[in-house]
């Protein structure tokens, strides 16, 4: 069965390398050079600064059994991660509004900086405040690095097509190569080099100093609302009066945690659902597996969102659809596949199958990233966006905590049903949201349609 791993994962190399190298004109989209530039320094910057997330992800479990804590305290500090972001959340994202986004990144740098530092100390409260200043930092990542790109790519008024080839390549590097190469570098200093557990936290320390250098010499600061008058609280209402009166940014949120929440559920349930019986599973191969089907997802999106005559919100209806029925397989194979008797071995044929399913999983993520990205930059207004981002965050951060706390008191069945139907939910919240957006399309252009029918005449005399 070791065979199945390296077919899978050459497979899907073999498709992302011919879906890149087979981009046509059409495929790709017309730029400046200045664009360019300020591309490419948003990449340099995003994938270093996902570097050092990536770097942590695989040990912080490992880490905390080597010294001496059990799954009950493991499971409590993940809880205080996802809290903390949710508590926090708002907050620094209408810091990052009123103070400034560039503000937010470095302070983002210098959060996880010392989070990784707490990691060297097997105290328990140290621990546990890595975690608060690992959910703080989180939050800063996922809003104000896509506010301030938004917000400086409009102020050099850049073509807001463009928008979309920087999301994709975003994707397709940050959560697609970087996650692989720090996967294997992180391998190489535990495993190879001996290094011990913590070196994946030090090396990512020192990536997000390099980034962090990168942003304060190159960026420039841009906010959401510098008004003095204006406080947090006024701020924060702000954004939820912008959920509450406009139904497309509502629904975006909706969908946005319905998705997210069952990505994360799916991080903790794909070891479990393919080791049932203990099976000798390459976690670390079958990681990259998913991160190169995640770049397979990106790259296709790049290609969907460079054709105007494609929408996003049309197109994502069926990528919901294909997420909920991949994440059936492992209800599907528990009834028509019998369990092996024996335990331990190989991985078995229901997990094979389930493998594939979760690929395509994985390949729907990397196409949703771009994609509900270039949603955001359309709908989300300008002087809330990262507070409105991270208002999106709360019910995922609840509903992760949820999960968590009750991870062993449901069969895994039950777990991947529900993510199902939240993705089948997602698919229709989406369909409701392409509709919406057709019809104000409409209501903006019948003034014009009517001004030209009064001038036509005119025309005509």
């Amino acid at each position: 069965m070791e065979a199945f791993y390296y077919m899978v994962f050459g497979v899907l190399g073999m498709i992302v390398a011919a879906t890149e190298l087979s981009k046509s004109n059409k495929d790709r989209i017309n730029t400046s050079q200045p664009f360019n530039s300020f591309k490419n320094n948003y990449l340099v910057v995003y994938s270093l600064m996902m570097a050092g997330d990536w770097l942590q992800g695989p040990y912080v479990y490992y880490l905390y059994t080597t010294y001496g804590y059990g799954k009950g305290d493991i499971g409590q500090l993940f809880i205080a991660g996802f809290g903390s972001s949710m508590l926090f959340g708002t907050i620094v994202g209408s810091l990052a509004d009123k103070q400034g986004r560039k503000r937010a990144c470095v302070t983002y740098c210098i959060t996880y900086i010392l989070s990784c530092f707490t990691k060297h100390s097997p105290h328990y409260k140290v621990l546990m405040l890595g975690r608060i200043l690992g959910g703080i930092a989180t939050s800063l990542l996922f809003s104000s690095f896509e506010s301030w790109l938004v917000a400086e790519h409009n102020k050099r008024n850049f073509d807001q097509q463009w928008l979309s080839l920087t999301f994709s390549k975003a994707i397709f590097l940050g959560n697609g190569l970087v996650a692989i190469i720090s996967g294997l570098f992180g391998n190489m200093l535990v495993d190879t080099l001996s290094l011990g557990p913590v070196a994946p936290f030090d090396a990512a320390a020192c990536f997000l100093a390099i980034g962090m250098a990168i942003i304060m010499s190159s960026w420039t600061e841009n906010y959401g609302d510098p008004s003095e008058s204006k406080d947090l609280l006024t701020q924060f209402k702000g954004a939820a009066v912008a959920i509450a009166s406009d139904e497309k940014i509502a629904l975006l949120g909706a969908i946005q945690s319905l998705f997210e929440g069952s990505m994360y559920t799916f991080v903790f349930l794909w070891t479990p659902a393919l080791s049932p019986n203990d099976e000798e599973i390459p976690h670390g191969f079958i990681f990259a597996t998913f991160m190169l089907a995640s770049m397979l997802g990106s790259s296709f999106a790049s290609r969907l969102m460079a054709r105007s005559s494609l929408k996003v919100e049309g197109y994502m209806q069926i990528v919901f659809v294909v997420s909920a029925a991949s994440l059936t397989l492992p209800i599907l194979t528990s009834f028509l596949v019998p369990p092996p008797e024996e335990k331990g071995g190989g991985i078995s044929f229901a997990g094979c199958l389930q493998l594939l399913g979760f690929c395509t999983f994985e390949a729907c993520v990397g196409i949703f990233w771009p994609s509900i990205m270039k949603m955001r930059s359309q709908y989300i207004p300008e002087e809330a966006r990262s507070t409105i981002m991270n208002f999106f965050r709360i019910p995922l951060n609840i509903f992760v905590c949820i999960v968590l706390y009750n991870v062993n008191a449901f069969p895994i069945t039950v777990m991947f049903g529900m993510c199902s139907i939240f993705l089948f939910v997602a698919s229709i919240l989406q369909r409701r949201l392409s509709v919406i957006a057709d019809k104000t399309k409409t209501e903006d252009w019948s003034p014009l349609r009517e001004r030209d029918e009064e001038v036509t005449p005119l025309t005509d005399v």
